[in-house]
């Protein structure tokens, strides 16, 4: 499982930035051109609230652009060797910035395109803000991709019925849910989850606060180059 704490990601914003691989253009452009695009390592810029990242992370990675007609419209092309390990997580968060118990609603639509080759997952990372708890939301994945940890069993919340794990990657602990088919569009109550978590579990407390609602591509490989959109992407809390 990914060690992609924003802890990680803030200190390397702080170096300059760096492509990895070939410098390349965007093999699939939109259908305007986008009003953003990145092919550096640490690529990143806010848009309409959300703040993309091109989040080029893992050992053995290749070469990946990201675009975005804003921060709830974008895509990645990315050309990742079939190898083991993650190589990235190219995403677009919003912050929240409210505990468990405080918040009254936390839900996410999304709709996407992923190919049918590679291996990959499309998932939701939201973390507290002291990056202890990473709740993972996997609504599809491809190829020889994992889930940290033991399974837990399966249950429905949020409007979804998930296979869940937990675990710990020797930073944070881990709870991963496994959507039981995959999708490429639908709309998931969070909140739900995370009171589950917090509430009938006690893996972490009520007290936290949520900060980051990621959403992007998990991609392990994309050997050949492939393209990966999300659109019509949101987080609304109060």
């Amino acid at each position: 499982m990914a060690l992609r704490t924003l802890k990680r990601i803030t200190k390397a914003l702080i170096a300059p930035a760096l492509a990895l691989g070939a410098t390349v253009g965007l093999a699939s452009a939109p259908a305007q051109a986008a009003v953003w695009s990145s092919c550096d390592q640490w690529g990143n810029t806010t848009l309409n609230g959300y703040t993309l990242y091109n989040n080029i992370w893992g050992s053995g990675a290749g070469s990946q652009c990201i675009w975005a007609n804003s921060g709830t419209s974008w895509g990645v092309w990315a050309n990742h060797p079939d190898t083991g390990g993650i190589k990235s997580y190219p995403n677009s968060k919003k912050y929240v910035g409210r505990t468990i118990s405080g918040l009254s609603s936390l839900t996410s639509t999304y709709s996407v395109t992923v190919p049918s080759s590679g291996a990959y997952n499309t998932s939701y990372d939201i973390w507290d803000t002291d990056y202890d708890y990473e709740t993972m939301l996997w609504v599809n994945y491809n190829g020889a991709v994992g889930a940290l940890g033991t399974s837990q069993g399966t249950l429905t919340l949020g409007g979804n019925t998930w296979t869940v794990y937990k675990g710990n990657n020797g930073s944070n602990d881990v709870f991963s849910f496994l959507r039981s088919s995959d999708s490429t569009s639908g709309t998931i109550d969070i909140l739900p989850i995370l009171k589950w978590i917090a509430n009938t579990k006690g893996w972490m407390s009520s007290s936290e606060t949520i900060g980051d609602v990621q959403f992007g591509f998990e991609i392990t490989s994309s050997s050949g180059g492939l393209d990966f959109a999300a659109d019509n992407l949101t987080v609304s809390s109060s």
